[in-house]
Order: C-alpha cells, then structure tokens, then sequence
C-alpha cells in the first residue's frame, strides 16, 4: 500500500478512538491506492459493523475508478492486532487482505491476514513510498 493511505488508515483509527475504526481501501494489481474510511454503526470498542448503503456507495465509486477492492481495515483500540473470533466469524470478504491496526501500545502494531473460513494466513504488508 501507499505511505499516504497507510498514513491515513492510522490517524482515521486513533480519532475514532475509543471505538474501533473500519474501512475498505480499493486499488489495482492488489496494491491499496484508495482509501475509504467507513462508519462504524455498533460504536462498539470490541466490534465493527459498516452500514450496508454506504458500502453500496464505495463499491459503485470503486467501480468508477476501475479499481478493486483489496482490503478491508479495523483497529483494535485495546487489543493484539490479529483477527477476533468476532472478525473470524462474520468476515465476508475472504478473498481480500485484512488490516488490523492495535493502538493497544504507544507505537501502532499493524498487521495484515487473510481469513478464509477458519483460517487465518498473515500476508505480508509492504508500504511504498
């Protein structure tokens, strides 16, 4: 991904706080170039659920930029930045990356997987100056 959308996804997730951010980041050839910082409905600290209209929106201007969906992002306010059960459970999107950034330390922890049923496979995230 870009330095830029990375720089954005973390300061999306710490003002966001004390609830849990979320977002998708759209792009081609499975680099993030776009980032869509979503609501989340639950303002829950320990879960996040994006509103179903504004998904249709960012997937209909995602298509008009002629990109792609390749990764959904969330923070962890006060917890380890890999999947939950929660996130396991009513993941949707197996097929693209998921960021998850812990702001549990001073320094955010952010790390990327792919959850496909049950499984959770780290993918490696390289930013690109």
């Amino acid at each position: 991904m870009s330095k830029n959308v990375y720089d954005k996804i973390i300061t999306h997730c710490k003002k966001e706080l004390p609830y849990e951010a979320c977002g998708l980041l759209s792009g081609k050839n499975g680099k993030a170039e776009t980032f869509w910082p979503m609501e989340n409905i639950y303002r829950s600290s320990v879960s996040f659920s994006m509103d179903i209209e504004q998904i249709r929106l960012v997937f209909n201007l995602i298509d008009k930029r002629q990109e792609d969906l390749v990764g959904i992002y969330h923070s962890h306010p006060t917890g380890e930045a890999y999947p939950s059960k929660g996130d396991i459970a009513f993941n949707n999107y197996p097929d693209v990356g998921h960021i998850i950034v812990s702001l549990s330390r001073q320094t955010p922890v952010v790390n990327c997987f792919q959850i496909i049923e049950n499984r959770i496979i780290p993918i490696s995230l390289e930013i690109v100056i």
